[in-house]
């Protein structure tokens, strides 16, 4: 998910560590070489060209490195920060710092925190009062999805969001539940918007446990620091030991959002 605003964006990305330690060293150097220019060396052995057995030493260096570099949020973020900084920077003819600083995040531990962050993003221009539907809310992947929806091949009406596997589980949702639930809570926070999902279908949030209106108090949350993480306390804490820690700030809240913690 993702919604691009006019001074900062939001973003939901996975980080699948795991399938990058799988990847071959060729596939490390394709992949970085998309990004960057490489140092010959590699290039040339990429190329199955001459190299002696120092220098393939020095290429698995190399591939050590970017492979764990390939699975990092933070040279993500640089990645995506550092082009759009330059290119600002030559339109406004100017030089120097384009972000205020450091980016922010918040872990989603389980699918129903997953959905929670989702239609954080994708409500973000209608809580800015920029647009008044989802499918009217510029560069935001819920308008993305609702635009794909008329390109889908026969069959595929059902298709699946891909947003299951999350912590060694796999909940799946239709994209016509999620548009169904960006709706349902953008007409909670808009009061003036009465809307209602049919009778005869419960709810998605009380199908996953979740509280409806702790979890509409999570999208308006104020600008104070929200919880750094987000999901089944069990999934927490265990994220606390694994980073040597022993608490997160998130757990109260998780508690209310989550009537049935996993």
């Amino acid at each position: 998910a993702y919604a691009v605003m006019s001074n900062h964006y939001h973003v939901v990305v996975r980080i699948n560590a795991d399938e990058a330690q799988q990847w071959t060293a060729q596939e490390v150097a394709r992949r970085w070489l998309t990004l960057f220019s490489g140092p010959a060396i590699v290039r040339r052995w990429y190329d199955n060209g001459p190299i002696s057995n120092v220098e393939q030493v020095l290429v698995r260096r190399f591939i050590r490195r970017w492979r764990q570099r390939l699975a990092d949020l933070s040279w993500f973020m640089r990645c995506l920060n550092e082009p759009i900084a330059r290119r600002a920077n030559a339109e406004d003819g100017c030089t120097g710092r384009f972000w205020e600083g450091r980016f922010k995040s918040q872990a989603l531990l389980d699918e129903r925190a997953l959905l929670a962050g989702m239609v954080y993003v994708d409500l973000n221009p209608i809580r800015a009062d920029l647009a008044k539907t989802p499918e009217g809310s510029d560069f935001t992947s819920v308008q993305a999805r609702i635009r794909g929806i008329g390109e889908e091949s026969p069959g595929d009406a059902q298709r699946l969001l891909p947003v299951s596997r999350i912590a060694g589980t796999a909940l799946n949702y239709s994209l016509k539940d999620y548009l169904a639930l960006v709706d349902g809570c953008g007409r909670a926070i808009r009061r003036d918007k009465p809307g209602s999902i049919p009778a005869e279908l419960s709810p998605i949030l009380a199908r996953l446990n979740v509280d409806v209106g702790v979890f509409i108090h999570y999208l308006r949350k104020p600008g104070k620091p929200g919880p750094l993480a987000i999901g089944p306390v069990s999934h927490i804490r265990f994220m606390a030991r694994r980073f040597g820690k022993r608490f997160i700030k998130g757990i109260s809240f998780s508690q209310r959002l989550f009537q049935k913690p996993a």
